[in-house]
């Protein structure tokens, strides 16, 4: 009788075992997908640009514009995360934030500028959301295991931006709907990012948020803090230079005699080189007190990579590149890990977090703008670099204040 019962017992046990198995495998697929749709849309747009101008007569100021609209919705709707995920719950927060990035994105596909403008604001709200709310739940979740799942997120995100980037001027040749079917295509990753999340709703695992919104008096001692303010200019710093890299690099290239294919799979090698990186100087970070030597061999590769990137000669441009893509990743890495390293506790740390990413996006937003109107300008990318080249040291400055092992406040 009571082997029956042990049998049973064990039955049970594997039964339960293997349901939260599935549970957490799909949430991780989940998570994964989610991670896929936040940066493709965006870097789908590089590569296409010269056809996007020539289809509808607009000027670099404002194919610029393109790049720039999420990061202005990245600073606008960031500090809104958390609050919409406590009324919310987090999955349902999650739920609607690809909702909107699929809206965006297929709006995209509609053959009018205006809706061309309005998608990608659009997305870049969805997109906002996302940023904030996935790593709340991996620590959730996974709070045993946020290292590994936070790699697995930002190689998903890295990995889809690059294919994003090297399949778009292909796609646009294709079909016969040219480059809108390469910045729509990506409405059915968001679909299957949907249809992977909807079971997390329908699980009802509806626990709120823990988070709870920041005082008053959190932000403002942020705001008089100059490490805090070092971090924020780290953010927008690193954020500029990606940004508006991944918009104007093929441009660049194909004024240098690059093919618009081979631009295109240039910027993909550039995402491509920056995901080990980005994996990587995360968890030499935690293991180091201060991390001035590893911020220093950060932007020292983004100055030298953007210099080679001046010289016009292929062999050179290609070495620049993959600097130019190791010093992003690894700069993204940084700053992520300054969030955590320089701040007493996990609200601090949101607090922290909130601040660099809204004024942080906000200063990256200028960047795609600014350079199409310095080119617009200067007729040629040679000025444009040489900033490139600067942002870059004023990168390393900002950076080697972050780095000291210190924490705020």
């Amino acid at each position: 009788m009571s082997s029956s019962i042990q049998q049973h017992s064990s039955i049970h046990t594997e039964e339960e075992h293997s349901s939260t198995s599935k549970r957490f495998g799909l949430l991780l697929a989940g998570i994964i997908v989610i991670a896929a749709t936040m940066r493709s849309p965006i870097t789908a747009t590089g590569p296409v640009v010269e056809m996007i101008r020539s289809d509808t007569g607009i000027g670099h100021t404002m194919v610029g514009l393109l790049t720039s609209l999420p990061l202005l919705a990245f600073a606008a709707v960031s500090p809104f995360a958390p609050r919409l995920a406590k009324r919310l719950g987090l999955e349902s927060a999650l739920l609607l934030a690809v909702m909107i990035v699929t809206i965006g994105v297929a709006l995209r596909l509609l053959p009018s500028v205006l809706s061309l403008y309005a998608g990608t604001a659009i997305l870049g709200c969805g997109i906002a959301l996302s940023n904030v709310l996935l790593p709340s739940l991996i620590k959730r979740d996974f709070p045993l295991r946020v290292g590994i799942v936070t790699g697995l997120y930002s190689v998903s995100m890295n990995i889809f931006g690059a294919i994003a980037s090297g399949v778009s001027v292909p796609v646009a040749g294709a079909t016969s709907m040219g480059w809108r079917a390469s910045l729509g295509m990506w409405a059915l990753l968001s679909i299957l990012a949907l249809l992977l999340w909807l079971p997390q709703i329908a699980a009802g695992r509806h626990r709120m948020l823990f988070i709870a919104t920041q005082s008053e008096g959190t932000s403002v001692r942020l705001r008089t803090s100059s490490l805090a303010w070092f971090i924020t200019l780290f953010m927008g710093l690193q954020s500029l230079i990606f940004y508006t890299t991944i918009t104007w690099l093929p441009e660049i290239l194909a004024e240098q005699g690059f093919s618009p294919t081979s631009a295109g799979w240039m910027l993909s090698l550039m995402q491509m080189v920056s995901v080990p990186a980005t994996f990587i100087v995360p968890i030499l970070a935690g293991r180091m007190r201060d991390q001035r030597v590893l911020t220093a061999i950060t932007c020292s590769s983004l100055i030298v990579g953007y210099t080679l990137l001046l010289s016009g000669i292929a062999s050179l441009v290609t070495i620049g590149v993959t600097l130019a893509g190791i010093g992003a990743g690894a700069s993204f890495g940084m700053v992520t890990m300054f969030f955590v390293l320089r701040t007493k506790d996990a609200r601090q740390a949101a607090s922290l977090s909130g601040m660099a990413q809204s004024f942080g996006y906000m200063l990256a937003a200028v960047g795609p703008l600014l350079f199409g109107m310095l080119h617009d300008w200067t007729k040629g990318w040679t000025f444009p670099l040489l900033i490139q080249v600067i942002l870059a040291i004023a990168l390393l400055i900002a950076g080697i204040q972050a780095s000291k092992n210190r924490m705020i406040g």
